[in-house]
């Protein structure tokens, strides 16, 4: 069949069974904006290239599917940079189709012409630049399986602009066969054989979760491993959720913001099961101490993070859609011996959960922020999906709220990006229509990208959005007071905008909290409220987020009470 190259693009999301993409048009993809609206496909327009990104990042997190963004050339392009990156830190699935100047004015520093091949390139899975016709259905093709494959990643589809007008006999590839590219799904049944030895001879074991989990939809898988088993459990940032919060044999976050009986649990254990995580600095705290009398067996599907931060005694390669389930099956001939062996251990790190849980200064005349994340995951039952931005917040709801399903934390992990919150709640709207949606953003974060509560009055996304306003950038604050003898430089936002009021302007419902006894009264009300809500709670300027690890000690080096200025 004979199309533009534009109505190709179209037919080939329809073939990757796209039902949605975020975007914001531009001279250099007016062509495919014009396909767009004579296919009527679904679109969502941003108020910023940014939001769209991120839009498409909280889309692919919340729904499991490919997300996609379009935007035009230059500035449109790089305006996706921060978002390309957000995705790709924590390996998210994202296609982002991009305009590109017309073939004969590439490389001249023509009107709104950016290199987004050369810029992205380290910050993607891989990355096109089309600009031959011929070549786009392939392109596309191989786009979306590289996305969504092997460890997920975004990957960038740069497009001349001449190649959306011109046309051709569109077939879309049924294949695609990439040399050098081959995920490995299924590993060494041997290597199974190995860890599973390594179990017997454990007394102290301890099971390391993170990202992959949810990435891999294995936690159904996992939950059967940790009770086969009787290992304690700890999780990333990017794990919480594949285990229930409530579970008995849960420790908590481990790490820079983790619980005391996560961190002294990794210190202590004799044998880790890394499973689906990086070893990030904000996990290990001093490397050279990160699990010092353990043996490490990393479970990944990309060789590369195996050794680039801590060393493995094993590595087990492979989709943990399949090594879980395959340790399982040899786990079950002596899961009862396995749960009698580890008791003493398991006794000992409940010790540690009663001796020092995490607890917060209650306070009758302030709204504690710990408060809010409880009663909210207390009012959701812990079944909501929960977005945050980048800060305090972002850790006080890692440590109070109730995670009980995967993929129900949508957060920027690796890059730590802020502005990410709204946008990306907004896309998690867009996917799970009937699931509660609650965003918790600071006020410096939700400034970054406030413009975006205008497109959730637009299409009515009913996201709730609570902003933790400390009037404060409060963790780079808290650095500030703790490492800076308290010299807050350029971290107060004490300013004349008024959160309500600006929520009202953008045809959003505005409620604000200033005292405790406000707080269960308007969060029941901005739950019940039709459409999108945002709720102003007004927290203390001055507080920490504890217990913390200090950037490069120990683990067990950590603080548990504020640190005065």
């Amino acid at each position: 069949m004979e199309m533009t190259g534009a109505e190709a693009i179209i037919e080939s999301l329809k073939n990757e069974k796209v039902d949605v993409v975020f975007g914001y048009p531009g001279g250099a993809v007016l062509t495919l904006y014009d396909a767009l609206y004579k296919a009527d496909f679904n679109h969502i327009l941003t108020k910023h290239e940014q939001g769209a990104v991120h839009a498409a990042d909280g889309y692919a997190r919340a729904t499991g599917k490919v997300g996609v963004v379009i935007a035009t050339s230059g500035p449109g392009a790089t305006n996706l940079v921060t978002g390309i990156a957000t995705a790709y830190m924590d390996s998210i699935p994202l296609v982002a189709i991009t305009g590109q100047v017309a073939v004969p004015l590439i490389g001249r520093d023509s009107f709104q012409e950016a290199d987004i091949r050369g810029i992205t390139t380290p910050i993607t899975k891989h990355n096109y630049l089309v600009k031959k016709i011929e070549d786009l259905p392939g392109v596309l093709k191989e786009a979306f399986y590289i996305a969504r494959t092997g460890r997920p990643g975004p990957v960038v589809v740069d497009i001349a602009k001449d190649v959306f007008v011109a046309t051709l006999d569109y077939q879309y590839p049924k294949e695609v066969k990439l040399r050098g590219y081959h995920p490995l799904y299924e590993g060494d049944s041997e290597t199974i054989d190995k860890v599973f030895e390594e179990l017997k001879l454990a007394h102290t074991p301890l099971i390391f979760v993170g990202g992959g989990v949810n990435l891999s939809n294995s936690s159904a898988e996992l939950k059967s491993l940790i009770e086969q088993t009787g290992f304690p459990v700890i999780s990333t940032l990017m794990g919480l959720g594949c285990i229930p919060f409530d579970h008995p044999q849960f420790l908590g976050m481990v790490g820079m913001h983790g619980s005391y009986a996560a961190n002294m649990a990794t210190t202590e254990c004799d044998l880790m099961l890394g499973i689906g995580v990086r070893f990030d600095d904000r996990v290990t705290g001093l490397l050279s101490e990160f699990a010092p009398k353990a043996k490490i067996i990393h479970f990944d599907i990309d060789p590369a993070e195996i050794n680039k931060n801590v060393l493995a005694h094993l590595r087990v390669l492979g989709d943990i859609k399949w090594s879980i389930p395959a340790l399982s099956q040899r786990v079950k001939e002596i899961s009862d011996e396995l749960r009698e062996q580890v008791c003493p251990w398991t006794e000992k790190v409940s010790f540690w959960q009663r001796e020092k849980p995490l607890t917060y200064k209650q306070d009758t005349d302030l709204v504690m922020p710990q408060a809010v994340v409880e009663k909210v995951s207390q009012l959701t039952q812990g079944d909501a999906v929960i977005v945050t931005d980048v800060g305090q917040h972002q850790m006080w709801v890692a440590q109070y709220y109730g995670f009980k399903n995967p993929r129900s934390l949508l957060t920027s992990g690796g890059l730590g990006t802020m502005g990410y919150g709204l946008p990306a709640a907004l896309g998690a709207q867009c996917g799970l229509p009937d699931r509660t949606v609650v965003l918790f953003v600071g006020d410096g974060g939700f400034m970054m990208n406030c413009q975006e509560l205008a497109m959730a009055a637009d299409y009515n996304f009913p996201v709730k959005v609570l902003i933790f306003n400390n009037q404060s950038l409060g963790m780079v604050a808290q650095w500030q007071r703790m490492f800076y003898g308290g010299r807050y430089s350029h971290t107060s936002l004490k300013g004349h905008t008024d959160f309500v009021k600006l929520a009202e302007a953008m045809g959003v419902t505005g409620l604000r909290v200033t005292k405790p006894e406000e707080l269960g009264i308007v969060l029941e009300e901005a739950l019940a409220t039709p459409g999108p809500v945002v709720v102003d709670i007004r927290i203390p300027e001055t507080m920490d987020v504890l217990p913390m690890v200090p950037s490069g000690a120990r683990l067990d080096q950590m603080i548990f009470g504020e640190v005065d200025a």
